[in-house]
């Protein structure tokens, strides 16, 4: 999965190790990094290995397998050091994703961006392999924690009457979702909150001339509210809720430098717009980016990249 993985990424890849087990298969599943506590829950959590601090371990279940899937990124870069190790390998790679513009590394792809999670993917993988009665609660309760976050509880243009028929096939199998969605969304320590709250008083940024809003947060301010990883998850639609707003970003300075988010709505493509200028890329409405600059560099350039996009901004039409 990649790097600081979201629900998709470690529901996706648990449902799959779930359903290889049960084919006998031996498995093992790795993350390049962390992930939030809120994620934490799903079945075979306990059998994830972080790449960072257990590397000589990763690199010889790596060095040793028949088989590579990676799941939920499109590009190597995306697993940090682990891109040019399973670049390098012998194993037969498999990639399953639904991001744009996938680079040519794996053997075999099920991709598609048409899909609204990479953990739909996988129910379909099963489900063309004969196999859906192998799927139990603990792997449907991950495929759905993936496809409800990334369809943004069902309120994406992803959502399509296929995402709800699997959605309901999963809760067949016996996903309780309001456990499933208390876990996620309701799961936040007292400093948590108090970062979003200071982030929205003290930290909000709002453009209406370029119809965007955007969050930049310090090291400082990251340390002032003991942030954990997970903790700016879902920041950036607070500032595409604003009436009026086409485009919201997240600026955040951390040990590896300035990480960034990206959201729109209608045709602005945050995906073009974070490959052209800030070394990432994602959806067509969401994205993310990156830079070793400054967060006071990154900043600048984000408001002035702004006026190269204004007239694209000011046409975008809002529902």
């Amino acid at each position: 999965m990649h790097t600081k993985p979201d629900a998709d990424a470690l529901g996706s890849s648990l449902g799959l190790a779930g359903y290889l087990i049960k084919k006998g298969h031996e498995v093992s599943v790795i993350a390049p990094t962390d992930y939030p506590d809120f994620l934490k829950w799903m079945k075979g959590n306990d059998d994830v290995t972080i790449y960072k601090g257990n590397e000589e371990l990763c690199d010889k279940k790596l060095g040793e397998a028949d088989i590579v899937f990676c799941l939920d990124f499109s590009s190597l870069n995306r697993i940090d050091e682990l891109g040019d190790i399973i670049s390098c390998s012998s194993a037969i790679k498999v990639l399953i994703d639904h991001h744009l513009d996938p680079q040519d590394f794996a053997d075999y792809r099920s991709w598609s961006t048409e899909a609204a999670a990479t953990a739909e993917l996988v129910y379909e993988l099963i489900k063309d392999l004969n196999d859906e009665d192998l799927i139990d609660i603990g792997m449907a309760e991950s495929l759905y924690a993936g496809i409800m976050t990334d369809t943004g509880s069902f309120r994406h243009p992803s959502t399509t009457s296929r995402v709800f028929q699997i959605a309901a096939k999963l809760v067949e199998i016996g996903v309780d979702v309001n456990n499933v969605s208390r876990q996620i969304y309701d799961s936040n320590s007292l400093d948590r909150l108090r970062l979003i709250g200071y982030a929205l008083s003290e930290r909000l940024v709002v453009l209406p001339e370029y119809r965007t809003a955007y969050f930049k947060l310090s090291a400082d301010d990251l340390k002032k509210y003991k942030y954990s990883t997970g903790d700016s998850e879902g920041l950036v639609n607070y500032g595409l809720s604003i009436v009026g707003v086409v485009f919201a970003a997240t600026l955040i300075e951390r040990e590896d430098g300035v990480k960034m988010s990206f959201r729109s709505v209608g045709d602005f493509s945050v995906n073009q717009f974070a490959r052209d200028n800030f070394n990432g890329g994602g959806h067509r409405n969401a994205a993310g980016g990156k830079s070793d600059e400054s967060l006071d560099e990154v900043v600048d350039k984000f408001e002035k990249l702004l006026l190269r996009y204004k007239s694209e901004l000011n046409n975008e039409c809002v529902d």
